[in-house]
């Protein structure tokens, strides 16, 4: 595979991402009442909200941190799975996220965003990295992301995210999508690793 092909299947699902979270955000807020994650109308049977509620935000400041957050992850670890492996982490994510909300968290009523899905793509990098040659880096991020996650839940959302968004941080989702994460990247684990592109 040549350098600019190996890039553009590299970076294929984090563009698609992306554009997808892009799109959602571009129509408009008439539709955020029908696609956020609501436990009342989840349990009435609109299960589709288990997965959108991940796709829509309250605002440009909160998609603009999560874009920042795909940007993050494509930098870092958008090599170590092939497209579909992604799809993959990114459903496993997603369904550990909505069911976290719904079995554990009786008290949340709405939730918007793609944090929880982030944290479980970092998850799954992060197996992916911690498989191969254990470098200062690996153990550094992987050191950050955990104390990043224990910070949250004793202490609270970290301060400079919290403060530049008109809704609250739900740290839950970002340990349910973790732990989908990191389930998906351990399945992932049990198959061989394909070889590095040149």
């Amino acid at each position: 595979m040549t350098g600019g092909r190996a890039a553009l299947a590299r970076w294929s699902c984090p563009a698609a991402t992306t554009a997808v979270l892009l799109g959602f955000h571009f129509l408009g807020s008439r539709h955020l009442e029908l696609l956020r994650y609501d436990r009342t109308a989840v349990l009435a049977g609109e299960a589709w909200r288990l997965v959108t509620g991940h796709l829509v935000h309250a605002d440009a400041a909160h998609l603009g941190w999560n874009l920042l957050g795909v940007l993050i992850v494509g930098l870092l670890f958008a090599r170590e799975y092939s497209g579909r492996q992604w799809l993959l982490v990114l459903a496993a994510s997603t369904i550990a996220t909505g069911l976290g909300f719904l079995l554990l968290e009786p008290g949340l009523a709405r939730y918007v965003g793609f944090s929880g899905v982030l944290h479980g793509c970092m998850a799954a990098g992060l197996v992916a990295w911690l498989r191969g040659p254990r470098d200062l880096l690996t153990w550094t991020v992987t050191a950050l992301f955990a104390a990043k996650l224990g910070w949250e839940h004793l202490v609270g959302p970290l301060p400079f995210t919290s403060s530049s968004l008109s809704v609250p941080v739900i740290h839950e989702a970002h340990s349910y999508g973790a732990v989908g994460g990191l389930a998906a990247g351990l399945a992932l684990a049990w198959r061989p690793r394909p070889p590095a592109s040149l």
